[in-house]
C-alpha cells in the first residue's frame, strides 16, 4: 500500500512538471508549434515503440531458442518498450526520458540499475538462469584460522585439507580481482 502511495505521489508530481513546463516552452516558441512537436514526439514514440518491441522480441526468441539466459535480451526489449511508451506520452520530461532509454549504451546503464534491484529481490539460482553468470569483485584478504577438525581436543593433523588457513596468508593485496559466479550444477 505504501509504494502506491510513492506512485501517485509520483505520477502526480510528473504531471505537474509537465504542465509546467510545456507552459514554458509555449511562452518561448508559441502554442502552435509546442502542440505541433508534442504531436511529432508521439508519432515517433509510436514508430519506435512498433520498430524496437518486434526487434525485442525476435532477440528474446532467440535467447530461447539457442538456450542462452534470456533476461538481458528481456530487459533490454523492456526498457525499450518503456522509452518508445514514454516518447507516445504527451509532454517534455517523458519524451527526453524516453529518448534515453531508446539509445542503446544509455539502455545498457539503465539495465544495469534493473538488475540491481531485481537481483537483490530474487534468489541467486533465479538471477543466474535469468540473466546468466554475474560479474563480480572481490578482494584477497588475510587467511581466517580455522581449528583443526581433529578429535575434539584441538589437536593438529597431517592432512592440510583439516587445518591451516583459508584464502591468502602471506600479506594482504586489496586488489580487486574479477571472476563469475557460475552454479556448478
Amino acid at each position: 500500500m505504501r509504494r502506491l502511495g510513492w506512485v501517485t505521489i509520483g505520477l502526480v508530481a510528473l504531471a505537474i512538471i509537465e504542465i509546467v513546463v510545456l507552459i514554458a516552452v509555449g511562452k518561448v516558441i508559441g502554442v502552435g508549434w509546442t502542440l505541433l512537436l508534442v504531436l511529432a514526439t508521439s508519432a515517433l514514440g509510436a514508430w519506435l515503440l512498433k520498430r524496437v518491441g518486434v526487434r525485442s522480441w525476435r532477440v528474446f526468441r532467440a535467447d530461447v531458442q539457442e538456450g542462452r539466459p534470456p533476461g538481458n535480451a528481456a530487459t533490454d526489449g523492456l526498457l525499450a518498450l518503456m522509452g518508445g511508451v514514454l516518447l507516445v506520452v504527451p509532454g517534455f520530461v517523458t519524451d527526453v526520458v524516453g529518448a534515453v532509454l531508446l539509445i542503446p549504451w544509455t539502455r545498457r546503464l539503465a539495465r544495469g540499475l534493473v538488475l540491481r534491484g531485481v537481483g537483490g529481490r530474487l534468489s541467486p539460482d533465479v538471477v543466474n538462469s535469468l540473466f546468466g553468470p554475474r560479474r563480480v569483485k572481490a578482494k584477497a584478504g588475510a587467511g581466517t584460522s580455522y581449528p583443526s577438525a581433529g578429535t575434539g581436543n584441538d589437536a593438529p593433523t597431517d592432512n592440510p585439507r583439516l587445518t591451516g588457513t583459508v584464502g591468502n596468508p602471506g600479506p594482504t593485496d586489496s586488489t580487486p580481482i574479477e571472476g563469475e559466479i557460475i552454479d556448478p550444477r
